[in-house]
Order: structure tokens, then sequence, then C-alpha cells
């Protein structure tokens, strides 16, 4: 299940269902990068999944200093539309340690913002990685180790056996620089860096989710 408009939170009782696989992505204010990747995330899925309630996959976001109620940033809503998906209602958010709880993969946009979700407890170091970290894992995962997402609460269990393998690797493939990691932030920025962070995005995103979904991309 793709969460629902506003601030991307399933209604009451969906928490602790084994149906239900939840990916928050983290950045600083919750107002640029974690809302792009938050409607990134959801669009692709949607393209790929068709009905996207059949995959059983929440995607919110959340903000380290988040903006509690603020609406995205004017050029992070462009970026989302040129890209085709939809920046309409979205709301931002501060982290809370319910978030972080509720959590099956927590995507970040920094290793900073890694460390600061991993400080606040809950057993996160295990399914908390930078977006370009779990990228780099990901891509070093044979897809077909995982379970098949056509069965029943397959695309759940594939996504859940995806986060455990990438904990796995992460001592053993380490990034190739400082930098390999991060996302930097567009706030302040003019248009062309939005631009260039929503391409760095969704380009870190495309394998993320084909290896979720077991389905590829369109060209």
């Amino acid at each position: 299940m793709i969460a629902p408009q506003g601030r991307g939170i399933a209604g009451p009782g969906t928490d602790s269902s084994t149906d239900t696989f939840r990916i928050l992505h983290v950045s600083t204010g919750n107002v640029c990068r974690s809302p792009i990747t938050e409607r990134l995330t959801r669009h692709a899925l949607s393209d790929r999944l068709g009905d996207p309630f059949t995959g059983g996959l929440v995607v919110e976001s959340a903000g380290t200093w988040g903006h509690e109620g603020a609406p995205m940033e004017a050029h992070a809503a462009t970026v989302l539309a040129d890209l085709g998906a939809d920046p309409h209602g979205f709301i931002g958010r501060e982290l809370l340690d319910e978030h972080v709880i509720r959590a099956d993969l927590v995507l970040t946009a920094t290793r900073d913002h890694r460390a600061q979700v991993i400080s606040m407890g809950h057993s996160a170091g295990l399914r908390t990685f930078t977006l370009k970290e779990f990228t780099r894992l990901v891509r070093a995962i044979d897809p077909a180790t995982l379970p098949d997402p056509e069965r029943a609460g397959g695309v759940v269990d594939r996504a859940r056996a995806l986060v455990q393998a990438a904990a796995a690797l992460r001592g053993w493939l380490l990034a190739p620089n400082a930098e390999a990691d991060e996302v930097h932030d567009p706030y302040g920025a003019p248009i062309t860096f939005f631009r260039s962070i929503g391409d760095e995005i969704n380009q870190a995103l495309d394998p993320v989710l084909t290896a979720l979904t077991g389905v590829p991309g369109r060209p």
C-alpha cells in the first residue's frame, strides 16, 4: 500500500502488520530532498505495480530538523512535476521515534542523517542506509536470491530479504570516497541545482525499486 497524500502515514492498525513494508525517507528540513525522494518512490511504485495497493509498500518521509506542517519547497515541487510525479498535498514533519520504530527501511540523504537516525536507537542500524549506499549494495545482490514478488505477499517478503542482504554486504562493499553516499542539500539554490538533485535521486532510486518489485523501470 502506498500511503495517501499529505503526511504519508497509513491508517490505524497497519503499523504492526506483516503484510506491510514501510519505507521512510529522511533529510534535514523535509521540504526538499526527502519529499522529492518520497514522491518519486510512490510514482515509480505505482508505475511498476499497476495497482500500488497490492504491493503492501508504504512510503513516507520526515526531517531531522523538519519544518513541521510546512509545504514542499516550490523548486522541489517543480522538479517532481517535471519528472512526472505528484507534488500536491505534501506536509512536512519532524522525525520522531515512532517513525523510526515503524520503518522497515530508512533511506537518508546523507551519512549525518543516517547517524542521527541510528542514534535514536530502536535497533535501527541494520535497516538504515543512505540512499546512495543502499543503491550500491542493492546492485551487488543477485535478484534470483530474493523471494518471488509474484506470489502472495511476495513484494513485502522480497523487500525484507533485500534489506537483510544489503545489511550483510555493508561491511564488505565500501564507498569509493566520502562523497559517494551523499545527496547534497539544494535548499536556497536555483532551480538548475534542484533539477540536478532530482535527477540524482531518480537515478539512485531506479535500481532500488527494480530490486524491490522485480519490475524494471520504463526505458
